[in-house]
C-alpha cells in the first residue's frame, strides 16, 4: 500500500469536512441561528488537513520498477542521487520528484498503422547502394540505466523516447542500409545488416543513459516495381532448378543405360574371350593329337627302315601282300625284266608274258 497517497486522500478529505463546516457556519449565521463550536470546528478541519497535506507532500514512495528524480529549490535545482524503492521523504513544497521506470520499454516504428507508437505508416524509408528504395520495420527495446539516471534527467529531460531513441535509430537504419546492396539487404546480409545497427545504437544510446536491449528487424518492404522483379526472378530461378532437375534426372538415366550396355559388352567380351579360349584349347588338343600320331607314324616309320635294312626281302613280301589275294596271273610287257622276284606258283599257275604292240 502507498502510504503517501492514503496520506493525500485523507488530506482531501480533511479540506471537504473544513469546507462543509464553514458552509454550515455561514448558513446558520444567515439564518440568525447560533452556531458556537463552528469556529472550533473550523479551525480544527484546517489544521488537520494541512498537517495531513504537508505530511503527504513530503511522503514519495517509489516502486521497485521506478527510480525518483528530486527536483529541488534548495539543492542546486536536483538532488545528486535519485530516491531508490520504498519511501522517502522530501522537502514539502521545496522538493518535487519525477518518477522514471527502469523496467524495459519497447518502441517500434512499423509500416502498420496500429502497430507503432504514432498512428499510421512510421517505417523508415532507405535507399541501398545500389539505389533501391526500401521501407524497414524496427523495435527497439531499452531500457534507462539506473546508475546515471539523474544525468538522464538533465540531458532529455523526460524526453529521451522523442529526442534519442527515435531521431537515433532512423538515423543509424538509413545509414546501414546504404552500405548494402538490394538482394543482400533481403538474403544474405541481412542478419548482418542487423547486427551493424545493433553495434551502432549500443554505443549512441549509451551516451544518452539508455541501454539497449536488443534490435529487432522486422520488416524490409520494397517497392511494387521491384517485388514484382524479385516474385520473376524467383519463377525464373524455379523453373531453372526445374530444368536442371530434369537434365539430372536424365543425365542418370543415360549413365544407367552406358552402364547396362557395358555390362552386356563385358558379357559379350567374356563370352567370345570363353569361345576363343575354347577355340584355343581345342585347336591345341588337335595339335598335340596330330603331332602325336605323327611322332607315332615316325616312329613306326623307323621300325620298317630298320626291318628294312635287316631283311630285304620284307619289302618284297608286303609288296605282294597289299595284291589282291585273288590274282592268279600276273600280266607283263615282254621285253621288261622282272622288277621283283617272283614268289613260287602251285602246279596250276603259269605266267604268260605278253608282247606290246
Amino acid at each position: 500500500m502507498n502510504i503517501a497517497v492514503v496520506l493525500q486522500s485523507i488530506a482531501t478529505v480533511s479540506w471537504l469536512v473544513a469546507l462543509a463546516v464553514i458552509a454550515l457556519a455561514v448558513t446558520r449565521a444567515a439564518r440568525g441561528q447560533g452556531f458556537k463550536a463552528a469556529a472550533g470546528l473550523v479551525i480544527g478541519a484546517i489544521v488537520f488537513a494541512v498537517v495531513l497535506t504537508t505530511v503527504s507532500a513530503g511522503l514519495v514512495f517509489i516502486q521497485p520498477t521506478d527510480r525518483g528524480v528530486v527536483i529541488s529549490a534548495l539543492d542546486e535545482g536536483v538532488r545528486d542521487e535519485a530516491l531508490s524503492p520504498g519511501l522517502s521523504w522530501v522537502v514539502p513544497f521545496l522538493e518535487n520528484v519525477i518518477v522514471y521506470p527502469i523496467s524495459r520499454q519497447t518502441y517500434t516504428m512499423s509500416i502498420a498503422p496500429e502497430e507503432g507508437q504514432i498512428t499510421g505508416d512510421d517505417s523508415i524509408e532507405a535507399r541501398t547502394s545500389d539505389g533501391q528504395v526500401v521501407r524497414v520495420d524496427a523495435s527497439v527495446i531499452f531500457s534507462i540505466d539506473p546508475i546515471g539516471i539523474v544525468d538522464t534527467h538533465i540531458k532529455w529531460e523526460g524526453h529521451y523516447v522523442d529526442n534519442l531513441i527515435r531521431p537515433v535509430v532512423r538515423g543509424i537504419i538509413r545509414d546501414a542500409v546504404s552500405q548494402f546492396a538490394v538482394a543482400e539487404v533481403y538474403s544474405s546480409k541481412r542478419f548482418e545488416l542487423s547486427q551493424q545497427i545493433s553495434q551502432a545504437l549500443v554505443e549512441s544510446l549509451e551516451e544518452g543513459g539508455l541501454i539497449l536491449h536488443e534490435f529487432v528487424l522486422r520488416n524490409i518492404a520494397f517497392s511494387d516495381e521491384y517485388a514484382a522483379s524479385v516474385e520473376q526472378k524467383q519463377i525464373a530461378e524455379q523453373l531453372a532448378q526445374q530444368a536442371a532437375f530434369i537434365v539430372q534426372q536424365k543425365t542418370q538415366e543415360a549413365e544407367q543405360a552406358r552402364e547396362i550396355a557395358r555390362g552386356h559388352a563385358d558379357a559379350v567380351e567374356i563370352n567370345a574371350q570363353g569361345a576363343a579360349n575354347a577355340l584355343v584349347i581345342q585347336a591345341k588338343a588337335e595339335a598335340e593329337a596330330r603331332l602325336v600320331k605323327a611322332e607315332a607314324e615316325a616312329e613306326a616309320l623307323e621300325m620298317i627302315a630298320a626291318a628294312l635294312r635287316d631283311n630285304p626281302q620284307v619289302l618284297t613280301f608286303e609288296y605282294i601282300s597289299k595284291l589282291s589275294p585273288g590274282i592268279q596271273v600276273m600280266l607283263l610287257p615282254s621285253d621288261n625284266p622282272f622288277l621283283l622276284p617272283l614268289p613260287e606258283f602251285g602246279e596250276q599257275e603259269v605266267v604268260i608274258p605278253t608282247s606290246v604292240p
